[in-house]
């Protein structure tokens, strides 16, 4: 057999290893890569480029030692599920570098990070004045966690007292012009609902590339041609207005009326509606 070919087949015979091997390891050797993974990683490189090329050694034995260089890895992962001692011992933990607004400098040095580097992570994470940094750790991966002081936080709906709703993953119905039933079940929705929504926009399912429904059953798509302006979905908006006029007439009724017992009646169904408002504002003043 030619060099040539042998190389091929053990190459694609190690690749599918290789391949089996890391699926067995998890997605943590990729996400987050501290030094036992970075050693495991580069190992098991150096172990396969090996067998491919060394055509005089034993393919099996190049795959033993993959092997070896992936149980072990994957028990000790098993094991540091369970005990918090194995798992400081193999990822580490993570380094406080700056706390209470103040950086910490023996913690610096150990962690043999300058002082350009760390003020290098803190704009990354757009924290470009040590000052306006409340925490920062240095985590196992060697990335820098940063929490900012209070002020200099980005302002959420919470934090400034207002109550929203969970957002629901949105369901991709149409993709690359084929509806996809699943996704549209899983929305509550049919294929009779989705064609009347896609002539309300004039546009037909074959023009579409892909198509997605949100929590609250909004229709968005994106067509093949780009030149083609959709117009934006408007329920929630015409919901409310249309909530808004049954409130404002109401009110016209009961000022309008000169008996005591329909104004009382009037007032009372404007008090339920401005309640029935309040309850979904949050829902449909996003």
């Amino acid at each position: 057999m030619p060099h040539w070919i042998h190389i091929v087949w053990r190459s694609a015979a190690a690749l599918a290893v290789m391949f089996l091997m890391t699926r067995l390891l998890g997605k943590k050797q990729l996400s987050q890569l501290n030094f036992f993974h970075y050693i495991v990683g580069i190992t098991l490189g150096e172990v396969a480029g090996f067998i491919s090329l060394e055509v005089e050694s034993h393919f099996m034995l190049g795959v033993a030692a993959i092997l070896v260089w992936t149980l072990i890895p994957l028990g000790m992962e098993k094991l540091s599920l369970k005990s918090k001692l194995v798992r400081d011992w193999f990822d580490g933990k993570g380094t406080v570098l700056i706390k209470d607004g103040k950086v910490l400098e023996d913690n610096l040095k150990k962690s043999m990070f300058t002082s350009d580097e760390l003020l290098e992570e803190l704009r990354k994470k757009n924290a470009f004045r040590v000052a306006d940094v409340e925490f920062a750790v240095l985590e196992t991966d060697g990335n820098v966690s940063v929490m900012m002081t209070k002020e200099n936080q980005p302002l959420t709906p919470k934090s400034l007292g207002i109550r929203v709703p969970n957002e629901q993953e949105p369901q991709t119905v149409i993709m690359d012009g084929e509806m996809m039933d699943e996704p549209l079940a899983t929305a509550g929705f049919s294929r009779g609902w989705l064609g009347t929504e896609l002539e309300k926009l004039g546009v037909a399912i074959e023009n579409v590339y892909l198509a997605q429904v949100d929590g609250y059953g909004q229709l968005t798509v994106d067509l093949y041609d780009d030149q083609i302006k959709v117009p934006e979905p408007s329920q929630r908006e015409v919901l409310w207005a249309t909530l808004r006029k049954c409130e404002a007439d109401l009110e016209l009724f009961a000022l309008a009326t000169d008996q005591n017992k329909p104004r009382k009646l009037y007032e009372s169904c404007v008090k339920r509606m401005q309640g029935v408002i309040e309850e979904i504002e949050p829902y449909l003043k996003r």
